[in-house]
């Protein structure tokens, strides 16, 4: 699925820190210095979070299969991915070598491997929703391996019809395969694999709510540890290993005063010093599935304006979920917001609002269905989002707030509670 960003690709999430440990470096010393208390405090979460089952992913390749017989689709195909492992649990690299799981329609999904993988790739094949001896094909260096997949879709009675293509799958590999099999028009897999992810299951909801839980959660360790003179750098590492030593990774990006007036901040070195605004924005990752979280507060007192835009900013992240319920389409989800701000004076229409109000989130952290103008698409009970409306005032200060967001069959939820005010964003 496509993303505007992800936090572990941040500013401050470059140094995710994959265990608990009791120090953290400072980006300008070669000296250690202990954690703060806060986050010294903090236990790991990680027994609280399910992996999916094979059972579950049987089921998602079913509905898959369903999709595929309204939308005329004769087999899928999966790269590197999170659909791939969405669908069959197979975490696999990207590289110039074709790996692909291709599902058709009816029968047996098979797969098309390098030679030299096909061990590495049985391992991995073996924690999926599959029975019996999976069907491997292989292909060494010198050889084709299109026409791998071309013989895979014959022996299964395709040599016509419609192949869908999962969309982050590279050019080459999709026109490889249309290549050698001229009789086939490739069209998106979207249809299928958006079909099938924007509706979130109770488990797949459960996970993303604590990862909404644990990514809050290290916010405020690292909030707590907060000081005159930090950088955004430094900061940023605090979150990190509050999520580290909460059992997952994660991190945010920070951006201070200024800087938070733009929405995925600057590469700018910026000191945090009393009375400056901060907008922090990130996540974490479990099981899979992903949080994404914006706060935006004061280091001491704000100022009035700050206070005046923070209130509205509020009334608009408050518009959107009580606008988000079944039936209603994407796109009047975003203006429910949009229309806060622009009747409170920052209009017209992007001026100030430059971005989207939210967008879909699961395994990728920006994923279909997305909140914004022109989507006409009917939200449905078990879509997450997240309502994340911002103003931005150039040369000032920003300020975003990001809860995710669940429909349900009577309206939307958020996975956290929100933040009340510049001086208690917890």
């Amino acid at each position: 699925m496509p993303s505007r960003r992800t936090f572990l690709q941040s500013s401050a999430g470059l140094a995710v820190l994959a265990g608990s440990s009791a120090f953290t470096r400072h980006e300008d010393a070669q000296t250690t210095a202990p954690l703060p208390p806060s986050i010294q405090s903090l236990t790991s979460r990680r027994s609280e979070a399910k992996p999916i089952t094979a059972g579950e992913r049987r089921t998602r390749m079913e509905r898959a299969r369903r999709l595929m017989a309204q939308n005329k689709i004769d087999a899928l195909i999966l790269c590197s991915g999170t659909s791939l492992v969405y669908f069959t649990n197979i975490e696999w690299s990207g590289g110039e070598r074709l790996f692909t799981c291709v599902v058709p329609m009816t029968g047996e999904p098979f797969f098309v491997c390098p030679a030299f993988e096909e061990d590495r790739a049985r391992e991995q094949i073996a924690r999926g929703p599959f029975t019996g001896d999976a069907d491997v094909r292989t292909w060494h260096e010198h050889e084709n391996p299109y026409q791998r997949v071309a013989q895979g879709l014959r022996d299964r009675s395709v040599s016509t019809g419609r192949i869908g293509i999962e969309e982050t799958v590279k050019f080459v590999f999709s026109d490889g395969i249309a290549s050698a099999l001229p009789s086939i028009t490739a069209v998106s897999g979207t249809p299928i694999t958006a079909g099938c992810r924007m509706v979130k299951d109770s488990h797949e909801l459960e996970l993303m709510r604590l990862a909404s839980a644990v990514t809050l959660q290290a916010y405020e360790a690292a909030w707590k540890a907060l000081a005159n003179g930090m950088t955004q750098h430094e900061f940023g590492r605090l979150v990190s290993e509050a999520h580290a030593r909460l059992g997952f990774e994660g991190g945010a990006g920070v951006q201070v005063g200024e800087y938070s007036a733009l929405p995925h901040g600057s590469i700018q070195p910026q000191v945090i010093r009393e009375g400056t605004i901060l907008l922090i924005d990130g996540g974490c990752t479990v099981e899979g599935y992903q949080s994404d979280i914006s706060r935006t507060f004061v280091l001491g007192r704000p100022s009035d304006k700050m206070k005046q835009v923070f209130a509205i900013e509020r009334r608009a992240q408050d518009a959107a979920l009580a606008a988000a319920r079944p039936g209603v389409p994407c796109e009047a989800v975003d203006a429910a917001a949009r229309k806060v701000i622009v009747d409170a004076g920052f209009g017209p229409d992007y001026k100030y609002f430059t971005h989207r109000v939210g967008h879909g989130m699961g395994m990728d952290g920006h994923e279909w269905p997305y909140l914004v103008r022109g989507n006409t698409l009917p939200l449905a009970p078990g879509m997450t989002f997240s309502d994340e409306p911002g103003i931005y005032i150039r040369g000032e200060f920003g300020v975003r707030l990001e809860d995710d967001m669940y429909i349900t069959e009577d309206g939307a939820k958020l996975f956290t509670p929100q933040s009340e005010s510049l001086e208690k964003p917890f």
